[in-house]
């Protein structure tokens, strides 16, 4: 007999965590490879972690709501010898993958200076933190991007001391500190707030820490900027109102002023292919599928499934991979590739009546295009007023990889399909 150890998957394109929702065994349980023995959640899908291994269920490592990274190790399994495996399942053999990232050497550390990545030294720098008062976590006691945060949300920051200044120790002694503390800004989460009567506690587990977590990463990462245009959809408002009737009645599900938008930034994409990258540290990455994100809330949490080559797809290909992935989503059947591969987010903020608003980028992509709601306003035609049918779109970028000028260049091109789009120019199929 022999012990192996099943790790966290990667479950989706950039997710370096996830979250033990329910577990599906106990220690002493048989299961069959592939069998699954978890549920786990991330900030873009629930999905059920597979056996890698036939065997006994000999320990449970992490609890149900604890949030572990990718490649930690989450249970024990107690295998035949004469049935072992030779390798893992992919999800477990991409975990491992993703362990060994790039670090760096932290300079001025002498014979023992420390490693970190990059994302580590750019966190420390940002906040003044002084890494070497600070016990890591991760693998061999390296010093995690988790535990940065974890200090920042704290509120309680270690900064350089003096050669003949001792530090403190706060708590049990995991993270020691300085005694110059100070909040990282007034910004930060407090912990520690006082509760008064009828106030209620709502604990932070699952997707929601998940998306916390991902959100602070791309504004602590990157660099945004954001711009926007009003355009006049009168034309797109007046073709799809007279379709839409006939279209649901032969196809079965609506057409969406969305999929119209979706096919808009997929073709402008297209011209401007330089808004399809992502930054990846020393090089930027230009993709050369057009994969759309789009976001899908549900009651707990909001979920970015990928419309693939949307660039290829007709409207009506598009509407109907809007309907089925909304409807995945809100039933729990959205799988984990449905959920990768994204290289540009197109939000539909409309749909909740906002008129302006700047979206928070989809990590690791350089834009995020957020539609608003469509408004009669009175607008200027000729020297003449007319109600007009109006839209603001709002692009958050990425301002190491794009700057105003092709991002401008970007929306004037959506601006112009949309506003031309009609029964002679737009086929629907």
């Amino acid at each position: 007999m022999a012990i192996e150890q099943m790790k966290m998957p990667q479950l989706g394109e950039s997710v370096t965590e996830g979250t033990i929702s329910k577990w599906l065994v106990k220690a002493g349980d048989h299961v069959n490879k592939y069998d699954p023995i978890a549920e786990v959640m991330t900030d873009k899908v629930n999905a059920e972690v597979p056996s890698s291994f036939s065997g006994v269920i000999k320990e449970l490592m992490a609890k149900e709501d604890q949030t572990l990274a990718v490649g930690e190790i989450i249970c024990s399994i107690e295998v035949d010898a004469t049935n072992m495996v030779e390798t893992g399942s992919k999800e477990t053999l991409h975990a491992e993958e993703n362990i060994a990232s790039p670090v760096l050497s932290a300079a001025g550390e002498g014979r023992n200076k420390a490693r970190y990545s990059p994302a580590v030294l750019k966190i420390s720098q940002e906040h003044g933190i002084d890494l070497n008062q600070v016990t890591g976590t991760g693998r061999e006691g390296r010093i995690t991007r988790k535990d940065l945060l974890k200090l920042i949300e704290s509120g309680s920051i270690p900064r350089a001391r003096a050669a003949n200044q001792e530090p403190i120790i706060e708590g049990k002694g995991k993270i020691p500190v300085s005694s110059d503390v100070l909040p990282a800004s007034p910004t930060q989460v407090v912990s520690g707030l006082p509760v008064a009567a009828g106030d209620v506690e709502i604990p932070v587990t699952g997707v929601r820490k998940t998306i916390a977590a991902n959100m602070l990463r791309s504004k602590h990462e990157i660099p945004h900027a954001w711009t926007m245009v009003e355009v006049d959809a009168t034309s797109l408002v007046t073709y799809r109102d007279s379709l839409k009737n006939e279209f649901k009645q032969k196809e079965g599900f609506n057409l969406t002023y969305f999929a119209f938008f979706v096919k808009a930034a997929a073709q402008a994409l297209k011209e401007f292919p330089q808004i399809n990258s992502m930054w990846a540290g020393d090089k930027i990455i230009q993709r050369k599928d057009i994969n759309i994100s789009i976001a899908v809330a549900t009651e707990e949490a909001l979920f970015v499934p990928v419309i693939k080559n949307a660039d290829e797809k007709s409207i009506k290909g598009i509407a109907r991979e809007i309907h089925e992935l909304a409807d995945k989503v809100r039933g729990g059947k959205l799988k984990p590739d449905e959920m990768q591969g994204g290289t540009f987010t197109v939000n539909n903020t409309g749909s909740f009546g906002s008129v302006q608003s700047m979206g928070i980028i989809n990590y690791p992509q350089a834009a995020i295009l957020q539609v608003e709601s469509i408004v009669k306003r009175p607008v200027i035609i000729n020297d003449m007023i007319a109600v007009r049918d109006m839209v603001n779109l709002c692009m958050s970028l990425d301002h190491r990889v794009l700057d105003g000028l092709v991002c401008g260049r970007f929306l004037a091109r959506v601006k112009e399909i949309i506003e031309n789009m009609s029964r002679t120019t737009t086929p629907i199929y």
